[in-house]
């Protein structure tokens, strides 16, 4: 008796554990079908569909960050142009002003030299006192990049030159540069003031004299 129940016991037993068992199976392929449809782009999607989107996408951003990588050198080398510039032409605006200066002094220098008087110990002191400070200022001019524009017997480039008048004179060249009424300068590229010329003509020659 207490044998057949036993056995009785354990079929019980075997019987749940299959049916516990077809259940579970059940509930999975239940999932899966409900996850299927609930995705029919990923149950569709074949393994070559999923390389070639992950291929155009790796494409893509490789595209992006060489996009990146030039617009990123464009600005260090603008930036870097920004800086040099600023360093060069920073002080434009200062050295224009000091050029009214060094003109007087080079009209007071011309001055004194036409009425020279090497007898008198004091005004030949205050010639070379003038002169020192005319060559010191331009040694500071060359420190900072600022030249002077060669003119006499040049010939006339508007960008470097403003013609103010014209002398006929059939010995040289026309538009060649016969007399510098102010001394032009340049900074670094850039022209800091044209120099103001009188230029030669042809007696055909269209004038170039500007308004």
């Amino acid at each position: 008796m207490f044998s057949e129940n036993n056995i009785d016991e354990n079929t019980l037993n075997q019987q749940a554990l299959k049916d516990d068992v077809s259940r579970k199976e059940e509930n999975k392929l239940t999932r899966e079908e409900s996850l299927s449809d609930e995705n029919p782009d990923v149950s569709s999607c074949s393994l070559e569909q999923l390389v070639e989107t992950l291929e155009a996408e790796k494409s893509e951003l490789k595209d992006q960050v060489m996009r990146l990588a030039a617009d990123m050198e464009n600005l260090r080398r603008r930036t870097a142009r920004d800086i040099a510039d600023a360093k060069s032409y920073s002080i434009a605006s200062f050295a224009r002003d000091m050029l009214s200066i060094s003109d007087n002094l080079a009209r007071a220098l011309s001055s004194l030299s036409e009425k020279s008087d090497d007898n008198h110990t004091g005004f030949k002191a205050l010639v070379e006192g003038l002169e020192m400070t005319e060559r010191a200022i331009t040694v500071i001019f060359r420190r900072y990049g600022i030249e002077k524009i060669e003119a006499y017997g040049q010939q006339f480039n508007p960008h470097f030159h403003q013609a103010m008048f014209e002398v006929s004179d059939m010995s040289v060249p026309s538009n060649t540069i016969k007399e510098v009424v102010q001394v032009g300068y340049t900074i670094g590229d850039r022209v800091l003031r044209p120099a103001m010329v009188g230029v030669s003509k042809s007696k055909s020659q269209t004038p170039i004299v500007e308004d």
